[in-house]
């Protein structure tokens, strides 16, 4: 067929006739043609896994009928499999509540549903969308819940992607730990360092941002699930929402349970704003070592030039030769785009009238492709830079000898106006600290090479 005609509440709707949603979906699809963002894949598995738990209970409940129920489950099972990828056209911009997106599942369920009980695709009988694939469920309930299970599922892919990128930088820091170079503060040449501390300093912070977004998983665990449209759980059993949380658990190895207060889940958004400022930290935590890495690797010649990164493209339609710092740059554009969407949910908080949030879909798909964006750098970070960064030792080196800041331990011999007098000279005459030392005899050899030894310079020193 090119075409079926199925009806709503607001009268005929004509469907393409090789797809698989209703009347509800179809209408939205003519009524928010407005952009290309669709429901993420995350978000569709946790949609279609929430109705394929919620057939289950209701059968168990003794609600449906176990036929109608396993057709059900097993078309919703089919969708997280990533059957029918072309029956969710939605734009993501449409009602607030995200109302066509559960209908859209709803039809789907159904349509397929009928067609595996033998009665062919679409209709509204024996199973119908509302009567049976969405019973005891409210799109005030469902999608909520949808946008907290896909959180959930993103923040753990992004924290092991992080715990491995930790890891590289720790073998690199291990693998650096004996080459002494010069830190820098304000970009001015501070007192040494090892590359090996410095790298493990970003590490440190990789660790800590996986702590702090692993902090929130329990509360992204909680589910408004049985709330129905505000809160109080009006058309549902008593025990629906418990045992739709146990279907979850036994679907995604996740411990969801519902939530202590519903209307709270339903209509704030308050979690999100606390966990996307874990991902924000994160994304700046990126942009920062992102940042170092170009710093450290520029030139490679006219530059700092102490670390290569890998060679992965050439860098220029114009020099012959180039190599750009890819991969930081594009963590860097990642980042930045994490930073603003944070700012997209603290105002969708905000859009939370009375009893329901208006701003669920937009949020939905922001949060959850913002956590996947970042966890594909973090991954490229790693496999395509990290694990691969060499050091220049002769640049490391060289860059210590050179600086003025070697005249820092040499103040506490001779004084720090007098070492200043020494790095000024050293500043006008274009030497090392080292040279100027020497010459003006300010120490015995011996104890001016001790005291200008950068290895004795990388701690604590009780003398």
């Amino acid at each position: 067929m090119d075409h079926r005609i199925e009806k709503d509440s607001l009268g005929e709707v004509v469907i393409p006739g090789d797809r698989y949603w209703g009347a509800q979906t179809e209408r939205a699809r003519q009524n928010f043609m407005i952009s290309d963002y669709r429901i993420p894949d995350l978000a569709l598995d946790a949609l279609a896994a929430v109705k394929e738990g919620a057939a289950r209970v209701n059968r168990d409940l003794g609600l449906l009928d176990p036929h109608l129920s396993q057709a059900i489950s097993r078309a919703a099972a089919e969708v997280r499999e990533g059957r029918f990828p072309d029956d969710f056209p939605l734009d993501v911009f449409q009602t607030g509540s995200g109302t066509s997106w559960n209908m859209n599942i709803n039809e789907v369920l159904a349509a397929r549903a009928n067609e595996i009980l033998g009665f062919g695709r679409g209709g509204r009988s024996p199973v119908h969308p509302n009567d049976h694939v969405n019973l005891g469920q409210s799109s005030n309930d469902v999608i909520p819940s949808v946008l907290q299970i896909s959180n959930r599922l993103a923040a753990a892919n992004l924290v092991d992607a992080l715990d491995r990128l930790a890891v590289s930088l720790e073998e690199r820091s291990s693998a650096f730990s004996g080459l002494v170079k010069i830190g820098r503060t304000h970009l001015q040449d501070a007192v040494p360092m090892t590359l090996g501390q410095e790298l493990g300093a970003f590490a440190a912070q990789i660790r800590r941002a996986s702590v702090t977004l692993s902090s929130f998983f329990g509360q992204l665990t909680e589910l408004p699930m049985g709330g129905t449209a505000l809160g109080t759980g009006l058309n549902t059993h008593p025990e629906f929402a418990v045992r739709v949380c146990r279907e979850l658990e036994d679907i995604f190895s996740i411990p969801f349970k519902p939530a202590a207060n519903l209307f709270e889940l339903i209509a704030g958004r308050d979690i999100q704003v606390g966990f996307f400022g874990a991902v924000a930290q994160t994304a700046s935590a990126l942009i920062k070592i992102a940042g170092d890495l170009r710093l450290l690797a520029s030139g490679p010649r006219a530059g700092l030039g102490e670390i290569i990164l890998p060679t992965l493209q050439p860098g220029s339609s114009i020099m012959p030769g180039k190599v750009n710092p890819v991969i930081p740059e594009a963590v860097i554009q990642v980042g930045t785009h994490v930073l603003g969407v944070q700012t997209m949910v603290a105002i969708s908080n905000q859009f939370a009238t009375l009893q329901l949030n208006l701003m669920l879909p937009l949020l939905i798909y922001h949060t959850t492709t913002s956590i996947q964006l970042l966890t594909n750098a973090v991954r490229a970070l790693d496999e395509l830079c990290i694990q691969g960064l060499q050091a220049d030792a002769q640049r490391l080196q060289a860059g210590v000898e050179w600086s003025l800041a070697m005249v820092t331990p040499l103040a506490r011999k001779i004084g720090y106006d007098r070492a200043a007098e020494i790095a000024y000279r050293a500043v006008r005459e274009n030497k090392t600290i080292r040279q100027v030392c020497t010459e003006l005899e300010v120490l015995p050899p011996e104890e001016l090479d001790k005291i200008l030894d950068p290895s004795t310079m990388l701690g604590p020193s009780a003398t």
